[in-house]
């Protein structure tokens, strides 16, 4: 059943956390996932069985066993869930909002938990109308001279016609930045300066000579 967020006081304050590196998820954003770990497939278990809300963080710092934890991270809800022969499961989680950690908990789960600060995000449960200040041309421009410097291709008919918050969200979360790259669109305020963000790093990536462009966006 679709489950809806009107306030930050909606959403679950303890929420179990997934550490990925060099991936983020966005409101309303989409992310599909494939889990086999046992201690994520409980954290799946225990989610389905609640409000199937996860937190997305970025590892920073801390050791392989134990990393740290970027201080903000996405909530998203599992909105599709299948289980594979094997054992697994490919779940689809879709971003309701960005949340700060105010504190680790001591957790008996295998997986770890927190105490999430949803208050200063609030804006992100709301879809943000088309920006008036958007300059999609330039957003374009960027996108397909990056696109050819990594030797990629992209639905242009899509992008050309996308709504301003999926076209830059998605960008954001699929294509291959650096980790702290991706925190700071993560972090960006609002969708506006989130695209300019993102305008500047396609440039920056483009304009590099080296030759260590990425063959995929995965």
């Amino acid at each position: 059943m679709p489950q809806s967020y009107v306030r930050a006081l909606d959403l679950p304050q303890v929420i179990p956390v997934f550490p990925l590196d060099r991936v983020i998820l966005l409101p309303r954003g989409q992310l599909p996932l494939n889990i086999f770990e046992p201690r994520y497939l409980n954290m799946i278990d225990d989610a389905m069985a609640g409000d199937r809300i996860i937190g997305l963080v970025q590892p920073v710092g801390g050791t392989p066993a134990l990393p740290g934890l970027s201080p903000v991270g996405c909530a998203g809800r599992i909105t599709s869930f299948a289980e594979t022969s094997d054992g697994r499961y490919l779940i689809t989680l879709t971003g309701v909002s960005r949340f700060r950690i105010a504190a680790e908990l001591p957790s008996k789960a295998p997986y770890r938990q927190v105490r999430a600060a949803f208050d200063a995000y609030e804006a992100d449960l709301a879809s943000p109308p088309e920006e008036p200040d958007f300059d999609r041309h330039a957003f374009l421009d960027a996108l397909r001279n990056y696109l050819a410097h990594r030797s990629l291709d992209i639905d242009w008919e899509t992008a050309e016609s996308a709504p301003m918050e999926a076209l830059v969200n998605s960008l954001s979360m699929a294509l291959p930045f650096e980790p702290a790259e991706k925190q700071a669109l993560l972090e960006a305020v609002s969708l506006l300066p989130r695209s300019e963000a993102l305008i500047a790093l396609m440039r920056i990536d483009a304009a590099d000579s080296g030759d260590d462009a990425s063959p995929s966006m995965q």
